[in-house]
C-alpha cells in the first residue's frame, strides 16, 4: 500500500499579492523601485529589499521632504533667490561642479554666469522658468552633515550631468535643510519639468543617500501611514496664522452646510475609494503579519508583532469632509448649549412667601 503525502499547509505566502502594494504611488516612478520587484519563485514572498522597507515603516522612520519652493521667471527674481538662499552671501554656495562660493564676490559671480546664460537662452518661453528651486529637509535631531552631504550625492545623481545647480544649507531653524536651485534647460537642450511621481522618485533617493549614512530615513506616501487628507499650501496655513479664512475653506463649509440644511447627503465617489483603499492596505498589512506569525524565526514574530500594531495606531479614515462635518456638529452642540445657559440665567428665581393664613 503506497503511503499518501499528507496534505502540506497552504503556503499563504504564494497567495498574497505584493505587499508593496501598500507604499505604491498612485503616479507611475520613472523606474521600479528595488522594494517593488518580487520573488520571481514566490511573487508574495517578502524580498530583502521588501522587508527592510516594511521594517522601516513599522518602526516609523523619519519621512524625507522634497518640496519644489517654487521657479524663478526673470534674471531678477533668479538674483533675488540666490541672494535669499545665501543670506547675501553670509553662507557658503557649492555648484554641480563642486566649486565652492564664498561671500558676496561668490554670490556675484554666481549671478552674473546664470545671467549671461539665460541671455542665451532664446527658446524660452515669455512664462517659461530660468530656474527650478527645490528643498530637501529632514525631522529636528537629525545630523545636518548627512543631511548636507546626502543632499550634494542626491543633486550630483539627479542634475549634475544634465543641469547647473547651486545649493546652500540653512540651518537657522529646527529642521536642517538644504536649498537647491536648479536651472531649467539642461545641457541637451530640453528644459525640466517635473511631475508628481519624479517628485516621489526624488524623495526616494534622497531617503537612500540618507540611509547610506547611517540615517534612518522613508519616503512612503500619506497612504501607507493611514493618512488620508493632503498637506495644505503655505499660503493656506499663512493665512490661517493671520486668522484669514482662506477660500478653500469657506467654500468648503459652505458647500457642507447647505448640504446639512437642506437634510441631504451628497455622494462623494471618492471618499468611497479612500475608504476602500484604505481598507485593503490595512488587510494587506495585517495578512502579512499572520505569514510572518506562522514563520519559526523570531525576528519575524517580532515584526508580526510591529506590523499589527502600527496597523492599531493607524489615524481613523477622516477626509476632508468628514472632519467640517464633525466641526459643524461641535459648533451647533456648542451654540445650544449657550442658548440653553442664557435661558435658565434669565428665569427669575422663584422666591417662596410666607402664607399669612396658617
Amino acid at each position: 500500500m503506497s503511503r499518501r503525502n499528507s496534505p502540506r499547509p497552504t503556503d499563504l505566502a504564494s497567495e498574497l499579492p505584493p505587499i508593496s502594494y501598500v507604499w505604491e504611488t498612485p503616479n507611475r516612478r520613472p523606474r521600479r523601485a528595488e522594494w517593488d520587484i518580487p520573488d520571481p519563485a514566490a511573487p508574495g514572498r517578502l524580498t530583502p529589499a521588501m522587508r527592510a522597507k516594511l521594517e522601516r515603516i513599522v518602526r516609523r522612520a523619519p519621512e524625507v521632504m522634497v518640496k519644489i519652493t517654487g521657479r524663478t521667471k526673470d534674471v531678477a527674481h533668479l538674483k533675488s533667490h540666490l541672494a535669499y538662499i545665501t543670506r547675501n552671501g553670509e553662507l557658503d554656495g557649492e555648484t554641480e561642479q563642486g566649486a565652492t562660493l564664498v561671500g558676496r564676490s561668490g554670490l556675484k559671480d554666481l549671478q552674473q554666469r546664470w545671467e549671461d546664460d539665460a541671455g542665451l537662452d532664446d527658446k524660452r518661453r515669455r512664462d517659461g522658468s530660468l530656474s527650478i528651486n527645490i528643498i530637501l529637509s529632514m525631522p529636528a535631531g537629525t545630523d545636518a552633515v548627512a543631511v548636507k552631504d546626502s543632499a550634494r550625492a542626491f543633486a550630483v545623481e539627479m542634475f549634475g550631468y544634465n543641469h547647473d545647480y547651486v545649493f546652500v544649507q540653512h540651518l537657522d531653524n529646527k529642521h536642517p535643510h538644504v536649498h537647491l536651485t536648479v536651472r531649467s534647460l539642461g545641457h541637451d537642450g530640453k528644459r525640466l519639468n517635473p511631475r508628481k511621481a519624479d517628485l516621489q522618485a526624488w524623495r526616494e533617493r534622497f531617503a537612500g543617500e540618507l540611509r547610506l549614512r547611517g540615517i534612518a530615513a522613508e519616503a512612503t506616501p500619506r497612504r501607507t501611514r493611514g493618512r488620508v487628507r493632503k498637506g495644505d499650501r503655505g499660503a493656506v496655513l499663512a493665512m490661517r496664522k493671520r486668522k484669514v479664512t482662506p477660500d478653500v475653506d469657506r467654500l468648503a463649509r459652505e458647500e457642507v452646510l447647505s448640504e446639512v440644511r437642506g437634510g441631504r447627503a451628497a455622494k462623494h465617489p471618492w471618499d468611497e475609494q479612500i475608504r476602500s483603499r484604505q481598507d485593503v492596505i490595512r488587510r494587506r498589512y495585517l495578512d502579512y503579519a499572520a505569514e510572518l506569525q506562522r514563520s519559526e524565526a523570531p525576528s519575524n514574530h517580532e515584526l508580526a508583532r510591529q506590523v499589527r500594531q502600527f496597523v492599531d495606531d493607524m489615524p481613523t479614515v477622516e477626509t476632508r469632509r468628514d472632519l467640517l462635518i464633525k466641526e459643524l456638529n461641535e459648533y451647533s452642540q456648542d451654540r445650544q448649549r449657550n442658548v440653553e445657559r442664557s435661558i435658565q440665567a434669565d428665569q427669575p428665581a422663584k422666591r417662596r412667601t410666607p402664607d399669612r393664613n396658617r
